[in-house]
């Protein structure tokens, strides 16, 4: 799993790619049309990661240092220079020194979002547009240390924040209620989790869409059943869509 000394760059965003605009797939955005920044590096590693090609160690060489500024400028190049939404990812972004791209981003009418599971809380969280904080059930293999998840929150408390939660199954189910029984301000969305990750260079993307539609209506009898009407499921669009090909 990346460290946080080998993954930073001084005030450089170290960036694995940036692409769109394309809709946000999942989570409290989806549908907006949306400019993707996804960094390099993360301290995590969940046995069912996506992105790889964001987080192993074996692909920082593809991960490319830039400014502030470079970042900002292919944003705006991407967007044609209409403001719209755009997501921070990983990787965990949290990793990165975004500050001063949120700034100068919101300076020419710019939103944005990121996602981060909740291990490292930046001050620069409170300036976000929205933070999604998607701390990560126990399929994933990573535990959570809550009083840093506990800090993101406070840190974010001029951002409209909310949790994502992938789900698997019944284990991560109950421990999703847990979790959101703790953080009663906070709105919660739910997605059933994707089983088959492609290779990082794998273009095809093939993706289980029947298992992973089987396992959101299983999600969906799971919260109707438990009368758990204040959580959002929603599904991937974005494997609806494309499965899980990079740059969509």
């Amino acid at each position: 799993m990346g460290g946080i000394p080998s993954v930073t760059t001084g005030d450089k965003i170290r960036v694995s790619e940036i692409f769109g605009p394309t809709i946000q797939g999942e989570g409290a955005l989806i549908g907006v049309p949306t400019v993707f920044v996804r960094t390099g590096g993360c301290d995590y590693r969940c046995s069912w990661c996506d992105s790889l090609h964001a987080v192993d160690a074996e692909y920082r060489d593809t991960w490319k240092p830039m400014a502030p500024a470079a970042v900002m400028a292919e944003i705006e190049a991407l967007s044609g220079g209409a403001p719209l939404m755009v997501s921070l990812s990983g990787g965990n972004p949290a990793i990165q020194p975004l500050g001063a791209l949120i700034e100068l981003g919101q300076g020419k009418g710019y939103r944005f979002a990121l996602e981060t599971q909740g291990s490292l809380a930046r001050p620069w969280f409170g300036d976000l547009d929205m933070l999604v904080l998607s701390p990560k059930p126990p399929s994933s293999g990573m535990p959570v240390d809550w009083q840093i998840f506990n800090h993101c929150v406070a840190a974010a408390a001029e951002a409209k924040t909310v949790l994502k939660i992938v789900v698997f199954d019944e284990q991560d189910y109950q421990w999703a209620r847990e979790v959101a029984g703790h953080y009663p301000d906070l709105a919660v969305y739910l997605q059933p989790g994707n089983h088959t990750p492609p290779p990082p260079d794998d273009d095809a993307a093939v993706v289980d869409q029947e298992g992973v539609d089987a396992r959101m209506r299983w999600l969906v009898d799971r919260v109707i059943e438990d009368r758990w009407f204040t959580a959002k499921v929603l599904p991937q669009l974005h494997v609806m869509l494309w499965g899980n090909k990079r740059g969509v």
